[in-house]
């Protein structure tokens, strides 16, 4: 093995240790989702050759982190006419009732039902509804860690990702060219979420 890829290695190793040994381990409490720094994100096949990625503007939950972690819960809830996919005829498309129908179904929400695993590795099942109907899914994901910003406030990250039918969602529009659907089945749901503690007040 040459020394500039030994090198890679070390450094690749250190760089992980740090990052583990300074993570702060997550306290429980109440979490605010901080919509400033966080992302609701999904990609789906396009022309089965490659995919479209998009995202929304506005949303908002809140996580209570329990002292035994799979007590922990989560709800959120997505504001649909903030989609945005970067091309304003498309999010229009989307926001009709081909898709979404926003005007009819202004929220897209999500509460946990479950939780396992550790804060490091862990699935969240719970009630996904989108268009008026409700499925089960499995978020999974990973705790950041904590940190204190600038302004004395305790922030924690996630991650976390599921695959649904967008269909079974009612979300039915399709059109077929030569090389298959224009439009994918399978969605991918990612979240990159910073929370902040909710402090308590003081008497």
């Amino acid at each position: 093995m040459n020394k500039f890829l030994t090198a890679l290695i070390a450094v690749t190793a250190l760089n992980s240790q740090t990052f583990a040994a300074g993570a702060k381990a997550l306290e429980a409490g109440q979490y605010n989702i901080d919509p400033m720094h966080s992302k609701v994100g999904f990609e789906i096949p396009h022309l089965v050759i490659s995919t479209v990625e998009g995202n929304f503007k506005t949303y908002g939950g809140s996580l209570n982190v329990a002292d035994q972690f799979n007590k922990s819960k989560i709800e959120a809830d997505v504001d649909i006419s903030s989609v945005d996919t970067g091309v304003a005829d498309r999010d229009g498309h989307l926001k009709s009732p081909d898709f979404f129908d926003a005007a009819k179904y202004p929220k897209m929400t999500f509460k946990s039902t479950s939780i396992t695993g550790s804060p490091e590795s862990f699935k969240m099942t719970g009630d996904l509804t989108i268009r008026g109907k409700t499925k089960k899914v499995t978020f999974e994901g990973n705790y950041r860690g904590s940190a204190v910003d600038g302004y004395g406030n305790t922030k924690a990250a996630f991650v976390a990702q599921t695959k649904i039918n967008r269909k079974d969602f009612g979300l039915t529009w399709s059109n077929v060219v030569e090389v298959g659907p224009v439009v994918g089945d399978e969605v991918t749901i990612k979240l990159n979420i910073q929370a902040a503690k909710v402090v308590a007040a003081k008497k």
